[in-house]
């Protein structure tokens, strides 16, 4: 009679690690499901901002981005960005292609019942190509399309896993202790380094930075930059709350609200700020402010409270017009404010774990997050700076000035985006 007992009760608690490891792995489908439509959100914002005769040649990129994104981190990117083996490493290599583990070792045993091993990878690829869509915005309108691909293909394949394995694939950064929960560093920094090496190499649109001062540029719909910017609020959702790795109850709705007050929070920031400094209501900037809220949130989403939600947001709002000014002073030509957003934006988020929460030690929270933005910079910026660099010097990287007068629509595409 007792072992029956015994047989019953373990047959409940299986049931019971079933059913959750189902509503787990669903949850982080249905996760990446929103991460993919942040690329629909990325596509939206960036034509919007750029000017018509653009169109076809940004939603190109964007399309080809998130292929070139999946294709690359199933061959390498994965088994680079996680290796396995000892933990506390600079780089490994798991070897290519994908290879799901034997029955329930690749299903309810792969993560503690999470989810399984396919759910990880494609949770993970979702997040890869981001980093280059960043990119594309800041570059827009002056790169040729052949060398930023390549650019692509190599930071999405080499640069962006073999930081993120310093982090989430216990390598020496996770050791440290350094922290962040969704990408505001490794995601999202890490794209806005990328960004500010190719417009260094690029150098400015034509006509941008003239004698008599700063000639605004601006973009040719703003109704489609909203759209963009409210799915990647919508599909930030699943960015951050994905990242939480379970459907646990409480973890996940911490997250929904704290990303959702940030990104409000930095619309305001950026309301306000750009209206004290341009004597004008700036849609781009409140969009871009509500971009910074959710880049900074990232970091710390899952441990801090809504009111250090709203600070984080805030700052971030702030921010955004402040580095826009500055990134133009130095002629440094950024049509979507992409380093403004998530370079900016993304290293303020990564401090500010050390600032709000209860991540550990203060000192030794913030010396940690210091390296990670330190390491992840340098290495980023340089790789970058290096591709850029090397493809500029092998088969140049800029356009002409007469393609970029008549549109790279036409030079390149031979279509318009408007009939």
């Amino acid at each position: 009679m007792e072992n029956a007992n015994i047989d019953a009760a373990n047959q409940a608690l299986n049931a019971v690690s079933e059913v959750g490891f189902t509503v787990s792995n669903i949850w982080i489908l249905i996760a990446t499901a929103m991460v993919f439509v942040m690329h629909l959100g990325f596509a939206s914002l960036e034509a919007g901002f750029v000017r018509q005769k653009n169109v076809v040649n940004i939603l190109f990129k964007n399309i080809m981005i998130v292929a070139i994104g999946l294709l690359s981190y199933y061959i390498i990117g994965f088994n680079l960005m996680y290796p396995g083996g000892e933990p506390g490493g600079f780089f490994g290599f798991a070897g290519f292609g994908l290879s799901m583990p034997d029955g329930a070792a690749g299903l309810i045993d792969y993560a503690g019942g999470a989810y399984g091993y396919h759910t990880d990878f494609i949770f993970q690829a979702m997040f890869a190509a981001t980093c280059c869509t960043i990119v594309s915005g800041a570059v827009a309108e002056r790169i040729k399309l052949m060398p930023f691909l390549i650019f692509c293909l190599l930071f999405v394949t080499l640069s962006y896993p073999i930081t993120g394995m310093w982090k989430w694939g216990q390598g020496w950064l996770d050791q440290l202790g350094f922290y962040d929960l969704a990408g505001s560093t490794l995601v999202h920094s890490v794209g806005g380094w990328g960004a500010l090496a190719g417009i260094i190499l690029l150098g400015p649109r034509s006509g941008k930075y003239t004698d008599k001062g700063i000639k605004p540029i601006p973009g040719h719909s703003m109704p489609l930059a909203t759209i963009g910017v409210l799915l990647l609020w919508f599909g930030w959702f699943g960015f951050n709350a994905g990242s939480v790795l379970s459907a646990d109850p409480g973890a996940v709705s911490l997250v929904f609200m704290t990303t959702a007050m940030a990104a409000a929070a930095g619309a305001l920031g950026a309301f306000v700020t750009s209206t004290l400094m341009f004597r004008n209501y700036d849609l781009s900037m409140a969009l871009n402010g509500i971009l910074g809220g959710l880049v900074g949130i990232t970091a710390s989403a899952d441990g801090v409270t809504g009111t250090e939600a709203i600070l984080i947001g805030l700052i971030c709002g702030v921010l955004i017009p402040l580095a826009v000014t500055f990134f133009d002073r130095l002629k440094l030509d950024d049509p979507v404010g992409a380093t403004s957003v998530h370079l900016v934006c993304g290293i303020w988020g990564t401090i500010a774990v050390a600032l709000f929460g209860n991540y550990g030690d203060g000192v030794g929270t913030m010396q940690a997050q210091l390296i990670g933005i330190a390491a992840i910079g340098a290495f980023t910026f340089t790789f970058a700076f290096a591709v850029f660099g090397l493809l500029k010097l092998l088969m140049g990287i800029r356009v002409s000035r007469e393609e970029e007068f008549s549109g790279l629509d036409i030079h390149e595409h031979h279509v318009k985006a408007y009939s």
